[in-house]
């Protein structure tokens, strides 16, 4: 019986030897080495043999033969999986070699290369980085910053709303949000003053691309909030600002305008070397009610905010023409920064 138990072992592993597919080997494994395997069933024969010493050498042969073919099948299945991969590797190729050459690293892109020096330089000026969602609701888009249902100002921004109804809220107040100011309230909402902090962030709007305008864009918000905050402290952190930012031949103005979320409100132009003026944002005076919205006693503190818009000043700074240049990922471009 040890001789028919070495043959059927030894014809097993020639089997798994030649096997050239998983499915075969998958079939093999079912054949030889199952519970109802060839191997297996020579178990059966045990009760025909004389001697105990016979029966015990018997079947220590078969489980050796067993383990032998189920370690064999286990290789050849890790080396047809092994060169399977690698057929598959090869067969998926693809050359993404763009240039004959010494490769080169990449670096940031034009707009996170503005977005990290602005954060550099308003941290340089005592300001700390807020982060708020990019998906919020109408109350910290809109309402909590003085524009009410209703409001003429809201459609300026001609919102991208979203299907998501929060938690005990309503359809239609869920949206992209148009602006980085909702920041603003929940930083209120969640800190006390004194209040010293920038915002940037994505923001979305239904714009139509053109050479100055996207519907995905970036901005940066700025908020102070602390006791005896005027207009000359507002003024005086924007000229900071453009200094550190421009250089020192840049300065900048501040010229009366409107914000439903600032009072008094102004925009702030700076002006190049060669003397033209550059509208860069808004800014004023945080609205009372705004101080309310976020929690705040405006009989006690008061402050200043003005935001602006990242990729503008990325476009300003390198003379960009066309904003959409920005984005189209043409490496002929992006190289140059």
């Amino acid at each position: 019986m040890l001789t028919e138990i070495t043959a059927a072992r030894d014809a097993a592993l020639v089997e798994i030897e030649v096997a050239d597919a998983l499915d075969h080997i998958a079939a093999l494994t079912t054949r030889l080495a199952g519970k109802k395997g060839e191997l297996s069933l020579l178990k059966r024969q045990l009760g025909s043999l004389d001697t105990v010493e016979a029966k015990k050498a018997a079947g220590q042969a078969i489980n050796e033969a067993i383990a032998a073919v189920g370690e064999a099948l286990d290789q050849r299945r890790r080396l047809l999986t092994m060169e399977m991969l690698a057929a598959r590797v090869e067969a998926e190729r693809l050359d993404l070699t763009e240039f004959v050459g010494k490769p080169s690293r990449g670096h940031a892109h034009l707009v996170t290369q503005a977005w990290e020096r602005l954060e550099d330089v308003f941290i340089g000026l005592g300001f700390r980085v807020a982060e708020g969602p990019e998906v919020e609701t109408d109350w910290h888009n809109f309402e909590a910053l003085n524009m009410g249902e209703g409001h003429p100002a809201r459609g300026e921004f001609d919102t991208l709303f979203v299907d998501h109804v929060p938690p005990g809220g309503k359809p239609g107040t869920t949206l992209l949000r148009t602006h980085t100011s909702p920041v603003q309230i929940r930083t209120m909402l969640n800190s006390e003053p004194p209040i010293y902090i920038v915002a940037p962030g994505r923001v979305f709007r239904r714009d139509t691309p053109d050479a100055t305008h996207m519907p995905v864009f970036h901005q940066i918000e700025g908020l102070v909030v602390d006791r005896g905050i005027t207009m000359a402290d507002l003024a005086g952190t924007i000229e900071a600002f453009t200094k550190a930012f421009f250089g020192s031949g840049f300065t900048s103005r501040l010229r009366p305008s409107y914000f439903p979320f600032t009072e008094p409100s102004a925009e702030f132009d700076i002006q190049r070397p060669n003397g033209d003026w550059i509208e860069l944002g808004g800014c004023g005076m945080v609205h009372p009610n705004v101080l309310r919205a976020g929690g705040i006693d405006p009989e006690e503190w008061s402050g200043f905010a003005f935001g602006f818009g990242i990729d503008r000043m990325a476009k300003e700074r390198h003379g960009v023409e066309d904003i959409r240049e920005m984005y189209t990922n043409d490496i002929r471009f992006l190289e140059q920064f």
